[in-house]
């Protein structure tokens, strides 16, 4: 199968990374396609930057329309423009902030959620709430690092995010931890390492979901709200 992993924001070397990370999940038959607009935020922090990343990402959908892709990836935590990608295809579309709630629940009992800054995490509670997982996540937590210290080499991003993961771990009554940002992609396997309970990366988490969607022949429902539009 191909899928398609669409990066809302501009930033070509956090493309390059989800890409990489996606590929290492893949099974050996998936093609990965890693892409970003070239117009919008450099980085998506906050609702207005998830407004101001909606019509990149959603010309980045109307050219897959004509490319055989089986499935898209909005790889954004925040799933800017989820539910509208939805209904501009037929293909499966998955935000890797709703597959990595799903796989947590697999693996824990009770989650909670460490992202980059505060202004990203009303977003990520409405989402919750919406998706059905509220009495799964205990907290969403903000680390205050910027999306963009996450592609610094030498930034002491991993360090941070790892202190708060620890005091995830002691105060919020949880056996798992989701990463809240896509930028992360690349220490969920070294985290989980360290503080022996499942890290999950959405972008992995989605690139299963997409092959199981694929594997069982199923597209978005045309019966509803995500109807594709004319």
């Amino acid at each position: 199968m191909r899928i398609l992993i669409i990066n809302p924001n501009t930033t070509a070397s956090m493309t390059q990374k989800i890409g990489i990370a996606a590929g290492k999940v893949a099974a050996s038959g998936t093609e990965v396609v890693a892409r970003n607009p070239i117009i919008g935020p450099a980085s998506i922090q906050g609702p207005a930057d998830g407004e101001a990343a909606l019509p990149g990402l959603f010309s980045e959908i109307e050219e897959a329309e004509k490319e055989p892709f089986d499935a898209i990836i909005i790889a954004c935590f925040d799933d800017t423009g989820l539910y509208q990608a939805r209904q501009r295809t037929r293909r499966p579309v998955i935000g890797i902030g709703e597959a990595a709630f799903h796989a947590a629940t697999l693996v824990g009992s009770r989650f909670s959620v460490v992202t980059t800054l505060s202004v990203s995490v009303p977003v990520i509670q409405d989402n919750i709430a919406t998706y059905g997982f509220g009495g799964r996540c205990a907290r969403v937590r903000a680390s205050e690092v910027p999306v963009l210290e996450l592609e610094r080499p030498g930034s002491d991003a991993c360090r941070t995010i790892s202190a708060e993961i620890a005091t995830a771990l002691s105060d919020d009554d949880v056996d798992a931890i989701v990463l809240g940002c896509a930028g992360m992609a690349d220490l969920a396997h070294q985290l989980s390492l360290e503080h022996g309970v499942p890290v999950i990366d959405g972008v992995a988490a989605a690139v299963k979901l997409a092959e199981m969607l694929h594997a069982l022949g199923l597209q978005t429902s045309q019966a509803g709200p995500f109807r594709k539009s004319a």
